[in-house]
C-alpha cells in the first residue's frame, strides 16, 4: 500500500550522517539481514510483518530504519492502528509482544523516535507505543510506563532429559503422565486441525478470534520460520500450537486445546513436544511468550520453571491526555467477555476478526 509522502519521514531528514527512510518493498531482504544480525532485534522486527499488517490487518504501516554511512543502524517496524472502540495509535508493533527501536547507538535511536513521534503528529494518533523486550538505557522521562504483561524465556539444553529435569517437579510429573498417556505429536502442514482447536479455545477464554486467512498469510510469508505443531491421542487432535523460529530461538505464539486436552495433558505435552523438537533440532531458547500479570497463563508458565521477565513497554501521549486501558483485566470489559462467551461459536467465528483488527 503507498501512503501519501507528506505522511512519512523525510528521506532526508538526517542527524550528522543519519538519515531516517521508510523501507521500500525491494528493501526487505537488506532490513532482515539487519534484523537477523542485531542483537537487540526480534522476530517481530522483521520486514514480513509489513505485509502482515497492511494485507492481513489493512493498517497503514510506516517500517522506519536509520541509515548511516550507507548502512542501516536502526529499525523501528510501526503501524497505524486505528479503532473505533478505542481510538488511533501508531504502535510498533500491534499484534505482536516485541517492537520498538532496534539496534543503533543513542543519536541512532533519537533519530528514529523523533522521526516516529513527528509521524505520530502528523496521523493525529492519541499516543506512540513501542513494545520493547528490554528498554534502552537512559530511556527519555517523556515515555509513560504502566506494569501490564512479563514475558518467560528460557534457554534449552541439547539434551532432552536435561530440559525435562528443568521442569519443576509437579510440573514435570503431568508431562510425564501425559507422555504416558498414548499422546504423540505431528508437524501439520496445513490448518485443518489448528484452527477449529484454536478458535474454540479462544472463545472459551471469551476472546475475539483471529480470521483463518491471518494464519494462512502467516505460513505464507514467514514460510519454515511458522510451523504448526498438533497433539494427536490417536487419531483425534487434542492441541495445536503455530510456532515461529527466530535464529536460535522457538517461539510458541498462538495455541489451543480441546475440551478434552485438560484431562488428557495434551496443552502440557505440547508445550514440551516444541522444547523437544526444538531442541533436537539446534534451537537453544525457548520463548514462552507474554502473560498478563495475575492471570492463570502468568502462573501457568512460572509452573513451568520460567522467570518471569517485566515487559517494558512505553507510550508517548500525543492527543490523548492518559495512558490507554485497553486490556481485558479492565473491569470495564468483564460484562463483554461473558456476553462474548455466550455467543454461538459460529457466529464469533465470524464477528471476531472484524473486532480483533482493531485490539492490537
Amino acid at each position: 500500500m503507498m501512503h501519501e509522502a507528506s505522511l512519512l519521514p523525510d528521506t532526508a531528514q538526517s542527524s550528522d550522517t543519519i538519515a531516517v527512510r521508510a523501507l521500500q518493498p525491494h528493501e526487505h531482504a537488506r532490513w532482515d539481514a539487519f534484523v537477523d544480525a542485531c542483537p537487540e532485534a526480534t522476530f517481530f522486527h522483521r520486514a514480513g510483518w509489513h505485509t502482515i499488517m497492511e494485507q492481513g490487518f489493512h493498517h497503514d504501516s510506516y517500517f522506519l530504519y536509520a541509515e548511516q554511512d550507507g548502512r542501516i543502524a536502526g529499525v523501528l517496524p510501526l503501524a497505524h492502528l486505528r479503532s473505533r472502540l478505542f481510538g488511533a495509535s501508531l504502535v510498533s508493533l500491534p499484534f505482536c509482544v516485541y517492537g520498538g527501536t532496534a539496534g543503533g547507538s543513542a543519536p541512532v535511536r533519537q533519530a528514529l523516535d523523533s522521526a516516529a513521534l513527528a509521524l505520530a503528529r502528523r496521523l493525529g494518533v492519541g499516543h506512540l507505543e513501542y513494545r520493547w523486550r528490554e528498554a534502552p538505557e537512559n530511556m527519555a522521562t517523556s515515555w509513560l510506563q504502566k506494569p501490564l504483561y512479563a514475558t518467560f524465556r528460557r534457554p534449552l539444553s541439547p539434551d532432552a532429559e536435561q530440559n525435562l529435569l528443568a521442569i519443576p517437579r509437579k510440573q514435570r510429573a503431568v508431562v510425564r503422565k501425559a507422555m504416558a498417556g498414548g499422546l504423540h505429536s505431528a508437524i501439520d502442514y496445513d490448518l485443518r486441525h489448528f484452527y477449529p482447536i484454536y478458535a474454540a479455545s479462544v472463545h472459551r477464554l471469551g476472546t475475539p478470534v483471529f480470521a483463518r486467512r491471518h494464519f494462512a498469510l502467516l505460513r505464507a510469508v514467514f514460510g519454515d520460520a511458522c510451523e504448526i505443531l498438533t497433539v494427536y491421542h490417536g487419531q483425534q487432535a487434542q492441541a495445536s500450537v503455530l510456532l515461529f523460529y527466530f535464529r536460535d530461538e522457538v517461539l510458541p505464539y498462538y495455541g489451543g486445546g480441546s475440551v478434552l486436552a485438560r484431562s488428557t495433558g495434551a496443552n502440557d505435552f505440547m508445550y514440551w513436544e516444541a522444547m523437544r523438537r526444538a531442541s533436537a533440532r539446534g534451537y537453544r531458547l525457548f520463548d514462552f511468550g507474554r502473560s498478563k500479570l495475575g492471570t492463570g497463563a502468568y502462573d501457568f508458565k512460572k509452573n513451568w520453571g520460567f522467570t518471569p521477565q517485566p515487559l517494558p513497554y512505553a507510550c508517548q501521549l500525543v492527543r490523548a491526555r492518559a495512558l490507554p486501558e485497553v486490556n481485558p483485566l479492565n473491569p470495564r470489559y468483564a460484562l463483554f467477555i461473558r456476553a462474548w462467551r455466550r455467543l454461538p461459536l459460529p457466529l464469533a467465528n465470524l464477528l471476531g476478526p472484524h473486532i480483533v483488527r482493531q485490539l492490537g
